[in-house]
């Protein structure tokens, strides 16, 4: 996957300098080049009016093109962490795809130390900032709409995992990072941090990067990243959007407890709906609890127990009956702490680490579906993230 913009890993090597104050739009075979002139014209200066995002790696404006476009334009600050490779990553990860539940690049610019990233606009900014922030409460979103976003963005994550060529794990999937247009329909946006993944690659070993409270606890302890990486993030994703809380910034409970850890605390306690933001009067019982356990599986200490996003969809999308039965505790990172493994688990974190050599089939699940009444295995017992004792996969998916 090769970004084919013409001219502009020559002016990465600081090539052609004379040229890039001057440099025009122009049309390549992907993405559209920009002057950093013509971006602070259609910001205004990026003024803090047209400001609508910002983060580790820079801020987001709305802009509007000389065409008359709409755009959300990304600049990276020169103290982002988001470096070079990241911005030639991002640029060549989402150059090359097209999805509907994916954020598309409209073009960049690369003028002196300016690197700035041109997006299509989506009208509603994020799932955050329509869900999770204090502004959130003047905008209602139904159980319908959160519903929709939950299967868009999982269509989204199961196309990266198995469609895009080579294969692609995101790594920060968060609500921040879902953005939303006008019918809040989701796509899924900010590929600096993404990884390619050939067919013939199982797992990565890799400087850990993303959002505490989003972090598998095998990637966070180990670096060893996974498509199951991704999933756990989605499930925490999944419980945001039911609950209307906080991954990241809330503790539950007198204990301040993650939500993963509160969700699976009500689970014992038989008192699941409880999770279930405030401002939903009105949704359907068997749905939103399917949702719930949906987003328990995904979470799960062990990588593969967690189904893949291809089943995810399915799990998401049709009425199935899963089997509870293989469902273990969740498996919780928090930041500088040790984490917690899950049932039965006796590893601490010093031996996880020397551990860490073993390799991981991000394919792999045990049987979540019980719809044809094959019985749950009884003898899987969860031994530690390290566990490669791996059942077979089961699609039983009606």
């Amino acid at each position: 996957m090769s970004c084919r913009c013409f001219g502009l890993f020559d002016w990465f090597k600081g090539r052609n300098s004379r040229d890039q104050t001057q440099a025009q739009e122009f049309a390549t075979d992907n993405i559209r080049l920009f002057s950093y002139n013509s971006l602070r014209s259609a910001t205004s200066d990026f003024h803090p009016s047209n400001r609508i995002g910002g983060g580790g790696f820079g801020v987001v404006y709305r802009g509007v093109l000389r065409d008359g476009t709409p755009a959300a334009i990304k600049t990276l600050s020169a103290e982002s962490k988001q470096g070079l490779r990241e911005f030639v990553t991002e640029i060549d990860m989402i150059s090359n795809i097209r999805h509907p539940n994916l954020v598309e690049l409209i073009g960049c610019c690369v003028d002196d130390n300016h690197r700035v990233l041109v997006y299509e606009y989506l009208e509603n900014n994020s799932l955050a900032s329509v869900l999770l922030s204090p502004r959130s409460k003047y905008i209602a979103l139904d159980w319908p709409t959160r519903a929709a976003i939950c299967l868009g963005t999982a269509s989204g994550l199961a196309f990266l995992h198995y469609e895009a060529v080579p294969h692609i794990v995101h790594r920060d999937i968060k609500a921040s990072n879902i953005l939303l247009d006008g019918n809040f329909h989701p796509k899924i946006g900010d590929f600096g941090l993404a990884k390619l993944f050939p067919d013939n690659v199982t797992h990565i070993s890799t400087a850990v990067a993303g959002t505490v409270g989003y972090l598998a606890p095998e990637y966070a302890l180990l670096g060893q990243l996974t498509m199951k990486a991704d999933v756990y993030s989605f499930g925490v994703l999944l419980l945001e959007i039911v609950s209307g809380r906080s991954s990241s910034k809330a503790g539950f409970g007198a204990e301040l407890m993650l939500l993963v850890e509160w969700t699976w605390k009500l689970k014992e306690e038989e008192r699941l709906l409880d999770i279930v933001d405030p401002e939903l009067t009105r949704y359907p019982e068997d749905e939103v609890m399917r949702f719930i356990k949906v987003a328990l599986f995904c979470t799960q200490a062990a990588a593969h127990q967690r189904p893949t996003m291809k089943q995810v969809v399915q799990m998401l999308s049709k009425d199935v009956h899963l089997n509870e039965k293989v469902l273990t505790e969740p498996g919780v990172y928090k930041g500088h702490t040790s984490p917690h493994l899950g049932v039965g688990s006796s590893e601490t974190s010093s031996s996880l680490k020397t551990k860490g050599k073993q390799s991981v089939d991000p394919s792999s699940s045990t049987n979540i579906f019980s719809s044809h009444g094959i019985p749950a295995g009884s003898d899987q017992k969860f031994k530690g993230i390290d566990s490669m004792s791996i059942a077979p996969i089961r699609d039983l998916c009606n």
